[in-house]
């Protein structure tokens, strides 16, 4: 969430952001229940001031200046009966109007309506070509016996597969490669000089919880919409959507010394969706499912670095793909497309030569402080003084779309699939190539 003072000396700039980013917010309703709350505060404030006042009296007042003063703390009781309530009813339209407020955006996010509009800023590699009739990774999956999306659909339902053999081995592969390259010093060394990055801090592998309490989703702006989640209503928790929504949260209620950050993770788990309001979209295959697993990357950073932490996190997401010899293209997302909490989106999108277009696959959020604030994660500077961490997070690869990418541009005439040369030492007996069994 934005600081009140800020909305407060930035009242026109929150209304271009809502405005730009889609949001329904009332910025002047916002800020005169901001009023109204201060008012009755300090109008409670000085009841209880009043009333403390007076039970000082009370030991060296005679009989009569008691019952007088009694008589007062009653009256001041039957204010605060009324006061209190209505504070608390005030406040409590003033944080639901609170949460509703988008993060401000950078001043090099594009400004549009949908995705649409949202800016390619390079491409890296020529889209694959074939001299045969390229299949999809469905096609490709069930002949090679990999991919299994019709048991699934029986067992499960729509928007599930079983990944067998060689594909459940590649996906391990994948994680097996990410973790090297995040935690490997010299290359975060190599890319951080790159982009301006002052640390070389390697990333710290975690398995995270897959369960969150849904006060916490709330403070991480993630609960909604809560359509899309798995929510389990006996335990008041929700299945994660993303590594990042048990990561986020780490250094929630603590203060870390400055010298100490950045924290990097990288972060694996099971990820769930409902996919509510994509239907009819990607029904076919493994893009779009309910469940699936995911390489998140999530930082942590004093003001001062956030954006430079952001840009290693982008260059990390390119190496990544670019070590997999897959292309791809880097997108600048627009206000209308980017998240409420987010300050600056980029997205990558890999080609997908079924769909004879990019799809995205890698997502970097940069958050500054506005996850932070409501967790009440800080930092302590070396002058002493303490602030909030700024956030960041973003995929290191969302499997099955990386599958898809891998399987369609590697994929040979025969039907058999090349493995990604980068791939081979974490495959058993270094395999090089899938084919037909």
């Amino acid at each position: 969430m934005l600081d009140i003072k800020f909305i407060r000396e930035h009242a026109d700039e929150v209304k271009n952001v809502a405005k730009n980013k889609n949001v329904d917010l009332d910025v002047d309703s916002l800020l005169e229940l901001d009023k109204k709350r201060l008012d009755q505060l300090q109008h409670i404030e000085e009841l209880q001031a009043e009333k403390n006042k007076l039970n000082t009296l009370i030991p060296n007042a005679s009989e009569d200046e008691k019952t007088k003063i009694l008589e007062q703390g009653k009256e001041i009781k039957e204010k605060l009966a009324i006061a209190e309530p209505e504070y608390k009813k005030i406040k409590d339209e003033f944080d639901q109007l609170m949460t509703k407020v988008p993060n401000i955006i950078s001043a090099d996010t594009p400004i549009g309506k949908d995705e649409n509009e949202n800016i390619v800023s390079r491409k890296i590699g020529e889209p694959t070509k074939f001299d045969f009739e390229p299949k999809d990774h469905v096609a490709l999956g069930e002949a090679l016996d990999i991919i299994d999306i019709d048991t699934a659909a029986r067992i499960s339902g729509a928007r599930f597969n079983y990944l067998k053999g060689e594909a459940a081995l590649l996906q391990f592969a994948l994680i097996q490669f990410i973790f090297h390259t995040l935690t490997d010093r010299s290359i975060i060394s190599e890319l951080a000089k790159k982009v301006g990055n002052l640390s070389d801090k390697p990333f710290i592998p975690v398995i995270p919880p897959v369960m969150v309490k849904s006060e916490i989703m709330k403070k991480m702006d993630r609960f909604d919409p809560i359509e899309d989640r798995y929510y389990l209503k006996e335990d008041d928790m929700l299945l994660v959507g993303s590594a990042e929504h048990s990561l986020g949260p780490i250094f929630m209620d603590k203060t870390i010394k400055e010298e100490d950050l950045p924290i990097r993770y990288i972060g694996y788990s099971t990820a769930f969706r409902r996919e509510a309001g994509s239907y009819g979209k990607d029904t076919k295959g493994i893009l779009r499912v309910h469940q699936f697993d995911k390489l998140e990357m999530e930082s942590f950073t004093t003001p001062e670095n956030g954006q430079a932490e952001q840009d290693l996190i982008i260059a990390l997401q390119e190496y990544i793909v670019g070590q997999l010899g897959i292309p791809y293209q880097v997108v600048s997302i627009c206000s209308g497309d980017m998240g409420k909490p987010d300050y600056r989106q980029i997205d990558i999108e890999c080609w997908v030569p079924s769909q004879n277009k990019y799809r995205e696959t890698h997502t970097s959020d940069y958050m500054t402080d506005f996850q932070a604030r409501r967790l009440n994660a800080k930092v302590i500077k070396k002058d002493g003084k303490t602030g909030l961490m700024h956030m960041n997070d973003a995929t290191a690869a969302a499997i099955g779309r990386m599958l898809i990418a891998i399987l369609e541009n590697y994929q040979q005439a025969d039907g058999s699939v090349v493995i990604p040369e980068v791939l081979r030492k974490y495959m058993p007996g270094n395999l090089e190539i899938i084919k037909k069994k």
